[in-house]
């Protein structure tokens, strides 16, 4: 049913592309004019960071390299190597020089090396001993030394989309020989991959052996159902996935669409995020998003992630997401959430300012004697429960009007009142002024 090719190599090692022509997916970078293909092109290899997931091509990119400078390829995993596996390709490097041959270093998973070991290239990329690449799936922003960075063009590399996917399908297919397979066969695979194409191919030997073992004539959607296990969205509990999601999650929360939220939510929890986190971030997202534009919200976020905490998974999921609707329905603000970071800018910034003397307590004969408490006027004594014209802020120190409530949901009503005792206060002050005349 299928042609042996070269036996016992992985599918993916037997399609790896031997020019850049031959690579799927990466258009932004490898099309026409593009800068990777503009850097194949130049003639003169140079230092760079290659940033993508997992499965798209890093490696076969930096191998590609190497070949089109008739460089020596020299690789190391930052997983296994350490000093002395640097020492080691310097060393090599060297004798490569000395027999008037380039050579490139690749560093796969750069981001696990340490700050001294991504130190320790600094010298020989600087003297062009060697070009540097790097591989790795962490924002290097993050994860590169910022003195390796500045000496490396940085490459961002994405997920193949479902027609790089089909077409690498298509082209192992190919390799493996004749055989039938449906169109829900073909989805199935290219949805398992999500987006890697390294995966895509290992699924594809994984079914491959399955319908051989079976002696099936034809492989479909079962076929591929029973030969792959459940297969788990791409997640990195550590990682940009997690962050770039829980963000996701936030702005669709921040952007009133439920949809979106739950999609979010439900692609974290799928990926294996702790409910729990979530739970604290929803409750976040209720004071940041919404506060007192209705109250309600940080308690139904609250009472969601209590309800967790008793039933667990996966009954509990249940209510995080109906806190999840919730927030995402109801009316936002931000008012208090900025107000509260300007203060504390403020008082970060500012000096120390005592606190007026009438504000002051006086629970002591001395006390009151300096004047402490002094025409304190009490706010349920006064017309409307509101001492107008009184301050309540340092002495000298304007009104800062760091709450500055939406008119959306409570916080309509907030507004109004704060406009109705601003208007009690301009009349105090206009009769107090009339009196001092």
């Amino acid at each position: 049913m299928f042609e042996e090719t070269r036996a016992g190599m992985p599918l993916a090692e037997q399609l790896r592309p031997s020019t850049i022509d031959d690579v799927i997916g990466q258009k932004h970078l490898l099309g026409p004019m593009k800068p990777l293909r503009v850097a194949f092109e130049s003639g003169e290899p140079h230092s760079m960071i290659l940033w993508g997931p997992p499965g798209v091509g890093k490696t076969t990119l930096a191998r590609l390299m190497a070949n089109a400078f008739d460089a020596e390829f020299i690789a190391l995993s930052a997983v296994l190597s350490g000093v002395k596996d640097i020492r080691e390709a310097v060393d090599l490097a060297q004798a490569h020089r000395a027999h008037g041959r380039r050579t490139l270093v690749f560093v796969d998973e750069v981001h696990r090396f340490n700050k001294s070991q991504q130190d320790a290239f600094l010298p020989h990329v600087e003297s062009g001993l060697f070009v540097f690449i790097g591989a790795t799936t962490e924002n290097p922003s993050f994860e590169v030394n910022s003195a390796l960075l500045s000496r490396a063009a940085v490459y961002v590399l994405k997920s193949l989309d479902d027609d790089d996917q089909r077409e690498l399908l298509d082209r192992a297919l190919a390799t493996l020989g004749s055989v039938e397979m449906t169109d829900e066969a073909k989805e199935s695979l290219v949805d398992s991959a999500d987006g890697d194409g390294r995966k895509l191919l290992n699924n594809i030997e994984i079914v491959a052996r399955a319908a051989k073992a079976q002696k099936a004539e034809s492989i479909d959607g079962a076929l591929i159902a029973s030969a792959l296990t459940e297969n788990l969205r791409r997640f990195d509990k550590g990682g940009d996935a997690f962050y770039d999601q829980i963000s996701a999650l936030h702005k669709s929360v921040r952007g009133s669409n439920p949809d979106g939220a739950l999609y979010w939510f439900c692609r974290m929890l799928d990926g294996g995020a702790d409910a729990r986190y979530l739970a604290r971030r929803i409750v976040r997202m209720a004071w940041e998003d919404i506060g007192l534009a209705d109250p309600r919200a940080p308690r139904i976020a609250l009472d969601a992630a209590e309800t967790y905490e008793r039933l667990g998974t996966p009954e509990g999921e249940l209510a995080l997401a109906q806190a999840v609707i919730y927030l995402a329905v109801a009316p936002k603000s931000n008012a208090g959430y900025m107000a509260y970071n300007e203060a504390r800018r403020f008082v970060g910034k500012d000096r120390s300012r005592g606190v007026p003397v009438h504000l002051r307590n006086a629970p002591t004969k001395l006390m009151k004697e300096l004047g402490y408490g002094h025409e304190y006027r009490y706010a349920h004594d006064e017309p409307e429960a509101y001492a107008a014209g009184e301050t309540y802020l340092p002495d000298g120190m304007r009104e800062p009007h760091w709450y500055r409530p939406t008119p959306r949901g409570l916080e309509g009503k907030i507004g109004e009142k704060l406009s109705r005792l601003a208007d009690l206060d301009a009349a105090w002050r206009r009769e107090n002024k009339t009196k001092d005349e």
